[in-house]
């Protein structure tokens, strides 16, 4: 993501936030001239993600503001730490405030909830990945986050990968001809993947031309049986109802990859802040 395009983003933000009236209340109660100096800082522990992204709607709102990161994305901070700082108009700071704080908060809930399961999978071979059930308008930014917490990306959209779902085998016919058919259309530079939920369509999709097979929702046992007839003739990816409790008993059945929707559509916010210093 170029910074013009993360500045698209952030600039809407702020336009839902602001209007053209601007901050009102700070507007009335603030002097113009005042000045101030705020810590970003760490409520809860967690995976930073989002920290230059947060301050950077401060210099949008006014580019007199200096501000400065104290962490990188990817670090994991207990609660209390300082995650940054912004110094100068204090009508500014207020004004970027919650949206800086917005940003942080979720990013850093999906590196927090990422990280989580890379810890789990550890000494696995596993990797954690994201699904496509992201925020609209935000996926580059919560796949960015997913790169933080240690994570690595799925597809980014429907246009750079092909992934056959069960409607999709269902409008075909079977496992076996949708990805002849995919495999025909995109060639050999675009990865292909079927998702198949009976260990029965395994032969189907690895002679067809798949390259990755999605195991959805089987249970560690049919997992493992299917990663042993597959025999790293295709890459496996197993998905559906991975939880923190589960995630490593998925992981030891050899898999190589376990995508999981929910560290980007339901991954708790990070608890964050700003702090004026006195």
């Amino acid at each position: 993501m170029t910074s013009e395009e993360s500045d698209r983003i952030l600039r809407a933000a702020l336009e839902e936030d602001l209007a053209e009236a601007g901050d009102i209340t700070s507007q009335a109660t603030v002097e113009a001239e005042a000045v101030a100096s705020a810590i970003v800082v760490a409520r809860s522990p967690g995976c930073i993600a989002g920290i230059d992204l947060a301050l950077r709607v401060f210099q949008i709102v006014d580019d007199g503001l200096a501000i400065e990161a104290s962490v990188d994305d990817g670090a994991v901070v207990p609660a209390g730490a300082r995650l940054g700082r912004v110094t100068g108009r204090a009508r500014s700071l207020l004004a970027a405030e919650r949206v800086a704080l917005n940003f942080l908060a979720h990013l850093s809930g999906v590196a927090t909830a990422t990280r989580a399961l890379v810890d789990r999978v550890e000494g696995t071979g596993a990797t954690i990945m994201e699904t496509r059930k992201t925020t609209p308008g935000l996926r580059v930014l919560e796949k960015m986050a997913v790169r933080a917490g240690g994570g690595r990306n799925h597809r980014l959209g429907l246009f750079d990968a092909v992934l056959i779902k069960d409607n999709h085998i269902a409008a075909v016919g079977s496992v076996g001809e949708a990805v002849r058919k995919a495999r025909a259309h995109v060639g050999d530079d675009i990865r292909v993947e079927v998702e198949i939920d009976r260990i029965d369509q395994l032969e189907d999709a690895i002679t067809a031309g798949a390259d990755i097979v999605m195991l959805d929702n089987m249970a560690p046992d049919e997992l493992r049986a299917a990663v042993q007839l597959i025999d790293g003739r295709c890459l496996t990816e197993a998905s559906g109802r991975i939880t923190l409790e589960t995630v490593r008993a998925v992981a030891e059945t050899g898999v190589d990859m376990i995508s999981v929707g929910w560290i980007t559509h339901s991954a708790p916010a990070l608890d964050v802040a700003l702090d004026f210093e006195a």
